[in-house]
């Protein structure tokens, strides 16, 4: 694609940067509608304008640079798809965007897209948004490539924000232009898992299976094994829910033994993690309260899987009824809290903290004001199928134990349906 395809979006990403008006811009140099007109790629301004215009914006006509800013940027766009040190991300953000604020390169609108996935890598979810209604204004200018990743990035952060079915639609889009363009296998491979992760989300069982498996192809033939042991945790995730306990551990064992042979703590954990939960959906406390605790007490591990793996040993603990335990697991996990704030979305984990809190001091009231009246209406909004019968049967079996027959009835029943609703997904 040549400069000139672009000139326009550039002129007026560049413009807006440095909030200039198209009015500043123009003076002494074109008339406001025409400069309107080369910003909306309604005519192909010269080369002496284009000269005029990027001097006044500061910016240099330098095509021997572009070889090493689209080697730079390749290199930026690389970091924001592996786990990276963040503080690198954004030394190298800063090179490239110092180059970016002086050339006029072909590679502006993909560095620019590619600011979506930045800012969620650093969890910087408002200035995501801003980027994407930023990009909007512009968005009609970008070829397939351009748009693949715009349909992707969009769909990372409606998933970061629980959103899931608009994910899966955008996300689709992106893999419809897989046809049109050109892609190694490791990002193909990306968007495949990215896609069977959200419909996991979504508890699309057949589809989770169906995605996480070509994705697994790719990263096989592309020997990145630690990519092949997270479709294996979603493989196994996805043969627990349809209770092939088997299969499910099978997957999990591959996904560890992966993990160990490439040292990644990570892997191994989030491995342990889900271990815990098949054990639990089978009944056997022992084995889950095993490798919950292992998880708990890692340091190194994510703070959503350490909290993940506190509030089940919470729940572990009050269904054997050694309530000391599952104290001490509320005090833990009360503590994680405040330090996981600043990166994790917090709210189920604080419900459940409250829930069991109340129901272990006895505090009646408490509790069954905090589950009908809050947690239950923030399940169903959620969607959280899985909670919501785990809550709705605990509410209903504490309401049987204080003699409130009628109404424990009524959250039996919405325990049942929701199951019924569960296993048809």
């Amino acid at each position: 694609m040549g400069i000139l395809v672009e000139i326009g979006s550039f002129i007026k990403l560049q413009r807006q940067k440095k909030e200039m008006t198209q009015g500043e811009l123009a003076k002494g140099v074109v008339s406001l509608s025409y400069l309107s007109k080369i910003e909306n790629k309604k005519t192909e301004a010269s080369p002496e304008v284009i000269q005029m215009l990027c001097t006044r914006l500061g910016i240099q006509l330098d095509n021997e640079l572009e070889t090493t800013i689209q080697e730079k940027c390749k290199e930026w766009y690389s970091m924001l798809f592996e786990v990276n040190d963040k503080e690198e991300i954004i030394e190298k953000h800063h090179e490239v965007q110092a180059l970016m604020d002086t050339n006029l390169t072909n590679s502006l609108l993909m560095f620019e897209i590619h600011k979506v996935r930045y800012y969620l890598v650093l969890g910087k979810f408002e200035e995501a948004l801003d980027k994407i209604n930023e990009l909007n204004d512009v968005s009609s200018s970008f070829d397939n490539l351009h748009q693949f990743y715009w349909y992707k990035f969009r769909g990372n952060y409606n998933s970061l924000n629980g959103e899931f079915y608009q994910a899966i639609r955008l996300y689709k889009l992106a893999e419809e232009k897989l046809n049109q363009i050109e892609l190694e296998d490791k990002e193909i491979g990306d968007l495949q898992y990215t896609i069977a992760v959200t419909h996991s989300k979504l508890r699309n069982t057949l589809e989770v299976i169906d995605y996480a498996g070509k994705a697994m192809d790719l990263f096989q033939r592309e020997y990145n094994f630690i990519r092949c042991a997270q479709c294996h945790i979603l493989l196994g995730i996805s043969y627990r829910r349809i209770k092939m306990y088997d299969k499910a551990i099978k997957n999990y064992n591959l996904a560890k033994h992966l993990g160990e042979l490439n040292k990644d703590n990570q892997v191994i954990q989030l491995t342990n993690l889900n271990l815990g939960y098949l054990y639990a959906a089978k009944g056997d406390t022992e084995d889950a309260i095993s490798y919950f605790v292992e998880v708990a007490g890692d340091e190194r591990v994510a703070h959503s899987e350490r909290l993940g793996a506190i509030t089940a040993l919470i729940k572990e603990y009050y269904t054997i009824l050694n309530y000391d335990k599952s104290e001490e697991m509320i005090n833990k996990a009360s503590e994680l809290l405040e330090i996981a704030k600043k990166d994790v979305y917090t709210g189920l984990f604080e419900y459940i903290i409250q829930t069991y809190t109340y129901a272990i001091n006895k505090e009646h009231e408490k509790f069954r004001m905090l589950v009908t009246d809050t947690f239950i209406p923030y399940l169903k909004e959620n969607k959280d199928y899985a909670n919501l019968v785990i809550y709705s049967k605990m509410l209903a079996e504490h309401l049987e134990d204080l003699g409130k027959y009628k109404e424990s009835v009524k959250y039996y029943k919405l325990a049942n349906s929701t199951y019924e609703e569960l296993i048809n997904l």
